[in-house]
């Protein structure tokens, strides 16, 4: 643990509830689900990513088969806001094929028809959450995240996974600046990887995800129709976004669970901190201050940081 990081694991019974188990497998994410006690119910969105062309490390159709397939759910994304094989949903709905998600459950690109603006409550940077226009069509948002560095975020957790993958492409802009919607401040890498912010500092940028993560709990009855569970296993510094990853260099630590984001992510990164060969992936979340997303979503009163970890091995 560096002098950056705090540990935000207690005993205390007010805190949250993590669920944890070191076996990652079909049944223990069926295990995890049912300990939330939150039944997914009506039509259930699960959002995931379903990965890049070019990348493996994405959360495998047949780890998420039987818990998706449990609840009915139909498999949600939004077009991304880069060049690869995400950004139209033609070429969307084609890698998600390849990857093979459509065989096992529907697949809904949200923003394929257009947006939906929701609002964002006690925001600095964001007034609106610009996402895609299908959210409307779901009572009930599960997220399964796989957790992971990211190039930018400095992490990849539940929060990043329901700000930015909800978000369509405009929304997606929308967040990276800030607010500010300059999409002629972007530049994208040769190989199309990501894209680099030139426009408000990067700090405004994680505050921003943490801002429209919380709008979509606020529009699923203030997270009353969500649930969590997030895989730590094949961990690399980039994300499954980016076509080609850096090496994983990390094992795999196992499954987590909560019904509040917040303490979810922040017990993956704890959990990171406590590993022996979490070295690459800390200097990443540390070089790109990725613990503000935490830190500016339980200041906006979108979940708290501290949490007690329940191993159910």
């Amino acid at each position: 643990m560096t002098d950056m990081h705090k540990s935000f694991k207690t005993d205390c019974a007010q805190a949250s509830t993590v669920y944890f188990t070191k076996e990652i497998s079909p049944a223990s994410l069926i295990k995890l689900y049912q300990k939330l006690g939150r039944p997914a119910q009506g039509r259930v969105a699960a959002k995931l990513s379903t990965g890049e062309a070019g990348n493996e490390n994405y959360l495998k159709p047949a780890l998420i088969k039987d818990l998706v397939q449990s609840v009915k759910a139909t498999i949600v994304e939004c077009n991304t806001a880069y060049a690869g094989a995400r950004n139209t949903t033609d070429a969307h709905r084609q890698l998600i094929k390849d990857h093979g998600f459509a065989a096992i459950a529907p697949v809904d690109i949200m923003d394929s028809d257009g947006v939906e603006h929701l609002p964002v409550k006690g925001g600095t940077h964001l007034k609106e959450d610009i996402v895609g226009d299908h959210v409307k069509n779901y009572d009930f948002m599960m997220v399964l995240t796989h957790f992971k560095g990211h190039p930018m975020g400095g992490f990849g957790g539940a929060l990043k996974n329901i700000a930015i993958g909800v978000a369509s492409s405009d929304g997606k802009a929308n967040i990276h600046t800030a607010g500010a919607m300059q999409t002629q401040g972007w530049q994208t890498a040769e190989d199309g990887r990501f894209m680099k912010l030139t426009g408000p500092d990067h700090d405004a940028f994680i505050e921003s995800m943490a801002e429209a993560a919380k709008s979509v709990s606020d529009f699923f009855g203030e997270g009353e129709k969500m649930l969590y569970i997030s895989v730590m296993n094949n961990m690399s510094v980039d994300c499954d976004c980016v076509s080609h990853p850096a090496e994983v260099d990390m094992k795999d630590i196992g499954v987590l669970a909560s019904l509040n984001p917040v303490a979810l992510d922040q017990a993956c990164v704890d959990l990171v901190y406590e590993a022996p060969d979490g070295h690459s992936l800390i200097e990443r979340i540390e070089s790109r201050n990725g613990e503000r997303i935490l830190e500016h979503a339980e200041k906006i009163g979108f979940g708290d940081r501290r949490y007690r970890l329940v191993c159910i091995d």
